[in-house]
């Protein structure tokens, strides 16, 4: 039994202490939720304070240049003034508005305050030098607490500083929707002196030499001050409007010329820390008394894990069995996408074999030009050879060799663009491709009257791609164009290459421009007329795959005087290829 006690006690001892821990732990955080808060809701006080002057600053530079203050100056009478500034004031709020000469005095003014001299003031000299010049104070020039804003005027010949337009903004009606809210906030200007505050019985406060406000009357501070995790926590017990204990939060406001302070009150915090505190140490206890009663339940719980591991097996073989079939979805689901992959390359087979069949003509064409041009010079160099001029019959002969050659690169592209190509992703000069392109459409572009311009760099442009793949993109790109000027006045096919860290090919037509932009890769769209062999709507779309297998993009765009398609490609990266 006595062994027992001390283990008890000890456990509670543990759990005390250990509650302690996230009391002071839960504590910490809630200040920082605290601060996170009290930051925004200072931000928010201080901004609509801050919008609040602003108002009466704009006012102060629209008033200086009035006609009528500047009359003022010039030698006219004050009195048209000095209702114009009564009647600003009173719709304005202002407590006062006031016209001061080059001295700095009052030479008109809304509530009577002529011939006061506040040359001395520090915003009025500032204003006197040529910038916008702002104060506050008590009393003078007024009676209350004011904000002041002084505003130059200058001479209209001169340029020159000839007087200033004062506008005094009342606190008082600042604050007047202010007092009472939550948190308690208080403006410090640069003496430490309480100016503006939600709380009037903390006005005219001044901070002491510890940073806490006292007053004149009180021989200390009114407050005390403790550290909690670096956060400054002030203490008081005189005053039931403000928290006894508050959390301090300070924030500059240089554009008015104050300091931001708030004071959250840290109760909820400190209710947050003990509600934690307490539930762990309720828990602890609650799973000690638990361990206590352990000891009697060992047989019911080892039945009961017994039970569970059973269950578990069971679990288990279903989740064999639920594991084995998506097995096989998923190899039925692979074995899906290889046939979608092989129907993908049989339908650009075919639109490359379709696109041979269009091309058919003029490319018999193209070979029957070069083939009636050898028999020719054939027979011109038998004749020559007869009449024993070697030379002509050696000129002829260059001929055929340059004919044959001509009719081989023909031939080439053709098998080229035609062969199956599955193999991955390798360098290609992009401006070849394109120079084999335009060779291949050339039938077609003389047969449709097209002029074409190929705008390409002298030196190679390396992408990442597939000559043939790549080539039965651009032989759709060119015949597309082709097909969309047919009819149209003027038919010019303009291609453009640009080199650098993003290759790209631009085809421009002058054509009718497409009618659905976010519909033409679609399979099976086209604007061709119907029942025509090469009407499919697929020539985009088997492009856009093949694009999109390079990992670049392409897109088409109105222009106005046609359609444009963009091809951008990836460059060829060496350091990846090894």
């Amino acid at each position: 039994m006595r062994k027992r006690n001390l283990i008890v006690l000890g456990f509670v001892a543990v759990v005390a202490l250990s509650a302690l821990g996230l009391w002071r732990s839960g504590y910490v955080q809630a200040l920082e939720r605290l601060q996170r808060q009290g930051f925004s809701d200072l931000a928010l006080a201080s901004d609509r304070l801050t919008a609040q002057l602003q108002r009466y600053r704009e006012l102060a530079v629209f008033m200086s240049e009035h006609p009528t203050v500047t009359a003022v100056l010039n030698g006219g009478g004050a009195g048209p003034a000095s209702d114009l500034f009564l009647d600003v004031a009173d719709k304005t709020s202002a407590l006062d508005v006031m016209l001061v000469d080059l001295s700095g005095r009052v030479r008109a003014a809304a509530n009577g305050s002529v011939g006061l001299n506040l040359g001395e003031t520090a915003y009025v000299r500032r204003a006197m030098q040529g910038a916008l010049g702002t104060g506050h104070g008590i009393g003078t020039p007024l009676r209350g607490r004011a904000y002041y804003f002084a505003t130059p005027i200058f001479g209209p010949s001169s340029g020159r500083v000839i007087g200033a337009v004062i506008v005094a903004a009342d606190v008082n009606v600042l604050e007047a929707d202010w007092r009472g809210s939550q948190p308690a906030v208080f403006l410090t200007d640069p003496q430490g002196v309480v100016f503006i505050s939600n709380r009037s019985e903390l006005l005219l406060w001044r901070r002491g030499p510890d940073g806490l406000l006292q007053t004149a009357e009180r021989a200390g501070s009114a407050f005390s001050y403790s550290d909690a995790a670096g956060y400054d926590i002030w203490h008081q017990t005189w005053d039931p409007y403000l928290p006894r204990i508050g959390l301090l939060i300070q924030r500059p406001l240089p554009v008015i010329g104050f300091q931001g302070n708030a004071l959250i009150d840290v109760a909820p915090a400190q209710r947050i820390a003990v509600l934690q505190a307490a539930a762990f140490a309720a828990l602890c206890l609650a799973f000690g008394a638990l361990l206590l009663v352990a000891t009697e339940r060992r047989r019911t719980l080892a039945q009961a894990n017994a039970l569970l591991e059973a269950r578990v097996a069971e679990r288990t073989a279903a989740l064999v069995g639920t594991n084995a079939q998506l097995l096989r979805e998923a190899a039925e689901r692979e074995e899906a996408q290889a046939a979608l992959a092989r129907a993908q390359a049989d339908l650009v087979q075919a639109g490359k074999l379709s696109a041979l069949g269009q091309l058919s003509a003029g490319i018999s064409h193209e070979l029957n030009q070069p083939l009636m041009a050898i028999g020719s010079f054939a027979e011109n160099g038998v004749t020559f050879l007869d009449k024993n001029r070697p030379d002509r019959a050696r000129e002829n002969l260059s001929r055929i060799g340059e004919m044959a050659q001509r009719m081989a690169r023909i031939i080439s592209n053709l098998r080229a663009f035609a062969r199956q190509e599955s193999s991955p992703s390798v360098r290609v000069d992009v401006c070849a491709v394109l120079r084999s392109a335009v060779e291949i459409t050339g039938p077609r572009l003389r047969e449709a009257d097209v002029t074409a311009t190929l705008d390409a760099p002298d030196t190679p442009v390396w992408v990442r791609g597939g000559d043939v793949r790549l080539g039965q993109v651009f032989v759709n790109l060119i015949t597309n164009a082709v097909d969309a000027m047919e009819g149209r006045p003027e038919r010019a096919l303009h291609i453009t290459v640009q080199d650098g860290a993003h290759p790209s090919v631009t085809v421009r037509d002058t054509g009718p421009g497409i009618d659905v932009p976010d519909q033409v890769f679609d399979p099976f769209y086209t604007t061709k007329s119907l029942g025509r062999a090469e009407g499919m709507g697929l020539g985009l779309s088997i492009s856009y795959g093949i694009v999109q297998s390079f990992g670049g993009e392409i897109r088409g765009e109105n222009t106005g005087e046609g359609a444009a398609f963009t091809v951008q490609l990836v460059p060829w990266d060496e350091s990846e290829a090894a």
